[in-house]
């Protein structure tokens, strides 16, 4: 009997050491603006609303900080004509150089979809949106909203589904979110000047106050307290990773709702890119080239950028099938010694393109990327 109590309580010890917990809004975050405007809802905890009107938006922050964690919650976005409200759910460092994870969700005006803003800043560096549509009405139900942030990888996820991977490329050169702790954060604010058809359409304060709901707060994580973390090493989010069914997901969601993807932007990188490995840019690159970084870290890839008024003056078009067109004439320019390398890259093939660059004698490879 005593032996069998003794299992019970370490089977429930280590049970406790890798559940998510469930949280309460009373115990685990601060209403930290808003002015009243924010509102836990149960003698639980487990409802808060956010509103806004023209005075004033609201927000609610966690008391603890994070190095690494999972973090989830429910949502139910403002109904109606949302156009220029600004729902989130994000992760943020403070400082000048911050780093941050965000899920925003920009109003639109009755009857058109809501968009779902991912990004992710590091050193106070952002610039890597994606944008969904969302395959249901977030203003109806409420949906699961989830954040997983380890030391190889960020995951956000939808009701579940994977809807973006972000991984960590340090191995050449790529800042990742690693050495700042990071509160949570939720908000309701306005930002008609940008957040519905870049401005076009603008709040209509008479549907005010605007206000969504958040339930079910949920979140593990490594603690960070008096300038170190506390951090179960046996949680699976520590190391979670997309198994072939979430890759699956992922591209179904990415396929289908996709609506924005920063590195098949041609307005903001009219020249398209070149992919190198970082420490070879600049031997393969004039020392008077002026360059700008394109990180798309979600396919595991490193851009150096060639900027409109380069001496190199580089042009890549975007063809359908992915592939570069006359790619001779277009850098014939460069020695005969370099040699050229398309094709599409992939986080796993990394290791087989490091290995061809490390065992360049005289001759290092240019990779073409198309998205």
């Amino acid at each position: 009997m005593n032996t069998r109590f003794a299992f019970l309580v370490l089977f429930l010890f280590a049970a406790q050491s890798v559940a998510v917990y469930a949280g309460s809004f009373h115990k685990d975050v601060q209403i930290h603006w808003g002015d009243g405007r924010g509102k836990v809802r149960d003698r639980d905890g487990k409802l808060l609303s956010l509103s806004l009107d023209k005075s004033s938006g609201s927000g609610f922050q966690s008391n603890q900080e994070f190095l690494y964690g999972r973090a989830e919650v429910q949502m139910k976005l403002v109904g109606g004509n949302s156009a220029g409200t600004v729902t989130t759910f994000y992760l943020k460092s403070p400082g000048t150089t911050w780093d941050e994870i965000d899920f925003e969700f920009l109003g639109n005006i009755s009857g058109h979809p809501y968009t779902l803003h991912t990004n992710v800043y590091t050193q106070g560096s952002g610039d890597k949106e994606q944008q969904f549509h969302l395959w249901f009405d977030p203003t109806v139900n409420f949906h699961t909203y989830c954040i997983t942030w380890n030391p190889q990888r960020i995951i956000f996820t939808v009701d579940g589904i994977p809807i973006r991977e972000f991984k960590n490329s340090e191995s050449i050169g790529v800042p990742f979110p690693k050495n700042q702790p990071m509160r949570l954060y939720a908000s309701l604010w306005e930002a008609e000047h940008w957040a519905t058809r870049g401005g076009l359409e603008k709040t209509d304060w008479s549907k005010a106050p605007f206000t969504a709901f958040y339930r079910n707060y949920n979140v593990e994580g490594c603690v960070w307290a008096n300038g170190k973390s506390s951090c179960p090493g046996n949680a699976p989010w520590f190391t979670q990773k997309l198994d072939l069914e979430g890759e699956k997901k992922m591209k179904w969601a990415q396929g289908k709702y996709m609506v924005y993807n920063y590195c098949t932007d041609k307005r903001r990188f009219p020249r398209g890119t070149l992919i190198f490995p970082h420490s070879r840019c600049r031997q393969i690159l004039p020392k008077d080239a002026s360059m700008y970084m394109c990180m798309n870290l979600d396919s595991g890839e490193h851009l150096c950028t060639v900027r409109e008024d380069d001496t190199l003056n580089i042009l890549l078009e975007f063809v359908p099938d992915g592939s570069i067109s006359s790619l001779s004439e277009k850098f014939g320019h460069f020695p005969e010694s370099h040699s050229f390398v398309t094709g599409k890259h992939k986080e796993s093939s990394f290791t087989d393109l490091g290995s061809v660059m490390n065992n360049a004698s005289t001759s290092p490879t240019v990779t073409v990327n198309q998205h």
